[in-house]
């Protein structure tokens, strides 16, 4: 099986529950939570690691018009900032899925050097994952939290 069918499925898949996550949310639970650690700052966070890292590095970035680098941060010196919307944050979701099949075709997987000076050791491939692994470890903290508001989201085992 080729390896690129399989990480755009993965990651259209995950984007999609997330997409329900943010969808199917409450007002009053996308705007609680502790700061710096609030509901929609988390899925912002999750969500723009999860767009970066479908890039060859920062250089190449191309960031979601709206980008805020500051709600990327959940911990030591983040700023108080106003929460995106969940429309905004859906937005911001539809533009992800618009751009992980063109964005993976465009990679070099064999790549032993993943593009980002903060992971030295991580190839390009093992990168794709570990973004898939953040985003679904994001996913999952929101989803517990949803569930206790008697909400869930549909599992997808692959593209939709």
């Amino acid at each position: 099986m080729e390896i690129k069918p399989a990480l755009k499925s993965q990651h259209l898949a995950a984007l999609t529950m997330f997409r329900q996550l943010v969808s199917d949310c409450p007002d009053e639970l996308w705007l609680s939570g502790p700061h710096p650690r609030s509901f929609w700052r988390i899925a912002y966070h999750a969500l723009g690691y999860a767009h970066l890292y479908l890039y060859e590095n920062l250089e190449a970035w191309k960031p979601w018009p709206k980008h805020r680098k500051e709600c990327t941060w959940l911990e030591g010196e983040a700023p108080e900032m106003t929460p995106y919307s969940r429309e905004e944050a859906i937005e911001f979701i539809d533009l992800i899925l618009s751009e992980v099949e063109p964005r993976i075709d465009s990679l070099d997987l064999t790549d032993p050097q993943c593009g980002f000076t903060w992971y030295p050791k991580v190839s390009r491939v093992e990168l794709l994952i570990l973004s898939l692994r953040h985003l679904h470890g994001h996913m999952g903290q929101l989803h517990e939290l949803m569930i206790a508001q008697g909400l869930d989201v549909e599992w997808l085992g692959q593209r939709p």
